[in-house]
Formats: structure tokens, sequence, C-alpha cells
């Protein structure tokens, strides 16, 4: 039966609602650290709006190293990182002109260390994508709620110092946690953002590129369309923002690496929380196996260090992906496509437990339905062992290892007015997948 969100998509395919150049290169990032890092981090147990005071003087991370946070994050196959320049507590983690509550006003470097600036050239160093979390509400500026003008001025000159001087920035983070009643000139804000850097990737609010999947949990839901005409708000509501037309917006899931849900920081409290591999390489199958990507979090301690066994869960985790999918047996090149049909034929049977699908996004998302056969090893019969809907930018199709002559996909329903175009195929067999915790 279709629901209104098929009926949506669908729509959206036929008036061909298409991705830009930075949303496909986006799509492809797939897997991103997420860094909750600040003051709060010298805190223990400070939630999101605690009303508990907090001064710089606390914020020392005698030992940081952003170079460790980004080296570990490409070793284990990470292509982009979102660290927290300021949170709702409204720390600066850089010198900002515009605030006392900044690293400036901390003993750390005698007040002339940077964080944003050390990790911007870390990201840089390493190659991988640089993303600022901004949070709109800040419950330092005893102004939000009284001056709306002076706090948008505020915010305009913020945003300002982040994207005009620390060179070209991939991804503005907004967080809408704090700002559910708040009216901001996003106008005003989204021009200035788009002046500054124009081939930034605006996540959830104000003009997005992408989009929150709606959980901090790391589950994708099934379907999951990259055409959208709302966006979740926060994990305080069940509001969401009318984006007044179906747009193309990937989904991103983040989730903690730790199980603790009070917060997204460090703390002392919950390292024996901190997810087993078994369990990160489902979310990997939640997330990036439904076609959104995956921002998984993790909060450098106190001394300014991604603690270890967090980092030794994350890098096992990147081992498991690779010797999962790294090696296909198959890919693409190795089908014959008939139609909307795409056949591999095995010179020999062989076992298989994994396939994963593509779509050619460029021109849009067309494919509806789908199946995955495997030819029989002994009787060469054609069986059908998955039934799917969406393929979007990646499905990863787990199924039970069966000795198999070939696998057969065919697209049973698409819309649109052109053909379905797979951009990959390809067949693996991972074998074994328990993981030690």
């Amino acid at each position: 039966m279709q629901t209104d969100k098929d009926v949506q998509a669908a729509e959206g395919a036929k008036t061909r609602i298409v991705p830009t150049a930075k949303q496909l290169a986006y799509q492809d990032w797939e897997f991103g650290l997420f860094l909750h890092f600040g003051l709060r981090t010298f805190y223990e147990g400070y939630a999101d709006f605690d009303e508990r005071p907090m001064t710089p003087a606390d914020f020392n991370p005698s030992r940081l190293d952003c170079e460790q946070w980004i080296r570990t994050a490409k070793e284990a196959g990470m292509e982009y990182a979102v660290l927290t320049a300021k949170h709702h507590d409204g720390f600066s983690n850089w010198p900002s002109k515009y605030s006392r509550f900044t690293v400036e006003h901390s003993p750390w470097k005698d007040g002339k260390g940077d964080v944003v600036r050390e990790y911007v050239d870390a990201c840089r160093k390493y190659g991988m994508k640089a993303g600022l979390y901004y949070s709109p509400y800040d419950g330092s500026a005893d102004f939000y709620s009284q001056d709306a003008q002076a706090y948008d001025d505020y915010f305009v000159n913020q945003i300002t110092e982040l994207l005009g001087d620390y060179g070209d920035i991939d991804i503005l983070w907004f967080d809408g946690c704090g700002s559910e009643n708040h009216t901001y000139d996003w106008n005003r804000i989204i021009g200035t953002i788009r002046r500054l850097q124009p081939n930034i990737l605006i996540f959830n609010m104000g003009d997005p590129d992408f989009r929150w999947i709606g959980n901090e949990d790391g589950i994708a839901p099934i379907p999951c369309w990259n055409v959208a005409d709302a966006t979740d708000f926060s994990i305080f509501t069940e509001e969401k923002e009318q984006l007044g037309d179906r747009l193309w917006l990937p989904a991103e899931c983040d989730v903690q690496m730790r199980k603790n849900g009070s917060t997204w920081f460090y703390s002392d409290e919950d390292e024996h929380l901190v997810k087993s591999v078994d369990e990160l390489m489902g979310l990997y199958y939640l997330s990036v196996g439904r076609g959104t990507n995956l921002l998984l979090n993790i909060g450098p301690n106190r001394e300014g260090l991604l603690p270890a066994k967090d980092t030794a869960h994350l890098t096992a985790t990147g081992n498991e992906i690779r010797r999962r999918f790294g090696q296909p047996i198959a890919t693409l090149e190795a089908c014959k496509q008939e139609g909307r049909t795409w056949r591999y034929d095995a010179k020999a049977s062989h076992l298989i437990d994994h396939i994963i699908l593509q779509e050619d996004l460029t021109d849009g998302e067309h494919v509806h339905a789908f199946t995955v056969s495997v030819i029989s090893a002994k009787s060469h019969r054609i069986v059908a062992v998955y039934e799917g809907r969406n393929i979007g930018h990646k499905a990863i199709i787990r199924i039970p290892a069966v000795q198999a002559a070939g696998v057969i996909v065919e697209v049973t329903a698409h819309s649109g007015d052109r053909e379905p175009v797979l951009r990959e195929l390809s067949v693996h067999y991972a074998g074994d997948t328990a993981s030690a915790s």
C-alpha cells in the first residue's frame, strides 16, 4: 500500500528534484566524527540548559591535541568532522570579540589559545572535511530573549568570525534545541553565510542542505527518501519546520559513542557505556546502510584527547567496515544489464552474505521498489532473498550466508521519465561478523 511519503517521493521524482554537486559530495562522505568539547567538558554531569554557573577560569585542556582527534577519525575511514564551536551554554571555543565567555578569558595558553583554529588546521593536515557546530540558542547572552535585534547582530557577528577567519568550512551545523519559541532573522543570517562561504553545507535550519533524521539513536527509517518538505526541529518537540516546497535534503544520523543519554560531552562516569563494535556496526547498517550519513560523537576528555576506550572502539569499527566491505567479490562491471535487471554470474559458486547497491542520484531518486535474488548453486534456480523500497545513496543488504552461482537485482517500481541507473552493485562475503565488546 502506498503511503503519503511514497506519493510525495514519486511526485518529487516527476518534478525532477535533484541534488546539487555539493550535496552529492556530502552523501559520499558517509561517516563522520562529532566532537562535543568546550567549557562543559570541565563540569562533570553538566546537562543541556543546566542552571549551574560556569566560568572560563575552569577551561584548561593541558594536552589538547586536535591532530589526535582527526588522525583517529581518518584512520577509522571517516571523511568529515563537526566540532562544537559554541554549544547551548554559549562558551566560544575561539576568541570571539563579541563575548567574554570564551577561550580568551581562560587560563589555557594564557588566553591566547584557539580550539577552532587548531581543529581546522588538523582537518586540513589530514584531508578531513571541517564542520563547525553553532548553537543558535545562547545561554550566556542575557539579551537572547529580551532583544531579538541585538541577538541577531550577535549571531551574525559570531558567524562572520567563524566563516571569515578560518578559511573554507565545509559544514555549519545548527542545533534547534533551545530555539523552539525564538524567531531569528534567517534572511540576514543565511545571506551572510552564503556570502562568506558559498560552498558551505548548512544542517537542518535556515536554508538547509541536509537534514536531521529525527532521533538521536543513529537509526534511519525504511524507506528514507532524499526529498523532504519539512525538517524535524529538535529533540524537545515534535514540531517540524515547513520548507515551503519539496527539496533534496539528504539525512544524517547523529548518535553518541557512549550510551549515556544525558550528555554528549566527556564524563568520568560512563566509560563502561562505550558502545561495542558489534553495536556500532549495527548502527552503520541502520544509517549508512539505509542511505544516510552517520555522525558518531566522542567527547574529548579534560586533557583535550579522545579517550582511549572510545578511540579503540572507533578504530576497531573502521577496521571491521573495511574487512566486511573493502574487498568485494564482484562489482557492477561484472554484471550484465537488461532493462531494469542487473545480473552477476560467478565463474564458480561461492558464499554471499552482502549485496551493496547505489542508485545514480545525479538526476534525482527514481527507484521505488527492487528485489535481490540469488542463483542457487546446485540447481541454478532464481530465488528471491530480499525485497526493498528505495536504494538511494546506498543500500547495504545483509542476508544469511548462502552458496550462490550469481546475483540478480531487479528494479520493480520506479518513477520519473528516466530509467533508473545503478551507480554501483557489489557482492561480498564477510563471514563471521562477531565482534568483541
